[in-house]
């Protein structure tokens, strides 16, 4: 059995990964993983990833969670081109850095911020406290300057001249909060530059395919009550 990597595109480190693996002709089986169907809970997915989380990766008897181990592993795996994860020790280090600063900044308000202005109201029919979002948007806002006074800076991406994993896991983020109607980029002309360079060397048919689910969330009917029951356990956390 070759790649198999378990995804749903729904999860932006999910289209990270995918986008990743489909731009550098990684072959790949996909395996669908529908997280607002609590699948990725099931005894069976838990056997690829006693996490339950995705992204999965297996190769072989080989299996991997964790969607910055998966990114690096294909990258050496498959030698992609250099600027993806530069061997240069300190452009590596950029790509590092970025990706060791956006678990608990970037990633966790983006995420946040779309669950509170979209899926708690529109999806689970719960309505978030007013100034609960004000907040988690104030923190957002926080995040992108951050991202881009101290990582984007005067540069064409977030680690230096050429596109790396970090944009690709960068960009994935902010199409989160945008899914909901978040105006990301509508005041920062160094961002949404910044935004046309990694679609346009991701490419725009690409990009576009990786996004259709989530650009689509909003139109979801309410959720039924049996799924609403299983989800809540594991995004409570998310209105805080």
């Amino acid at each position: 059995m070759g790649l198999e990597l378990y995804l749903d595109l729904l999860s932006q480190p999910c289209r990270a990964v995918y986008i990743f693996a489909k731009k550098n002709g990684i072959p790949f089986e996909l395996r669908p993983v529908e997280l607002l169907k609590g699948q990725h809970h099931s005894d069976a997915f838990a056997q690829v990833n006693p996490l339950k989380k995705v992204p999965a990766l297996k190769d072989g008897d080989f299996t991997l969670a964790e969607s910055v181990a998966i990114l690096l592993y294909l990258s050496r795996k498959y030698e992609v081109p250099d600027h993806w994860y530069p061997q240069d020790l300190q452009a590596r280090a950029r790509v590092d850095e970025y990706l060791a600063w956006q678990h608990t900044a970037l990633r966790s308000s983006c995420t946040r911020a779309m669950w509170q202005k979209m899926m708690f109201p529109v999806f689970l029919g719960e309505q978030v406290p007013p100034e609960t979002l004000a907040s988690t948007l104030a923190e957002l806002d926080r995040c992108l300057q951050l991202l881009e006074d101290k990582f984007l800076k005067d540069q064409d991406f977030v680690a230096g001249p050429h596109i790396s994993v970090a944009d690709l896991v960068a960009i994935t983020e902010l199409m989160h909060p945008v899914s909901a109607g978040c105006q990301v980029f509508k005041s920062r002309p160094k961002l949404a530059a910044w935004r046309q360079r990694v679609e346009a060397e991701v490419g725009k048919d690409l990009f576009q395919e990786a996004h259709a689910a989530v650009m689509k969330v909003k139109d979801l009917p309410p959720a039924d009550p049996a799924i609403k029951e299983k989800l809540k356990p594991s995004v409570q956390g998310l209105l805080q």
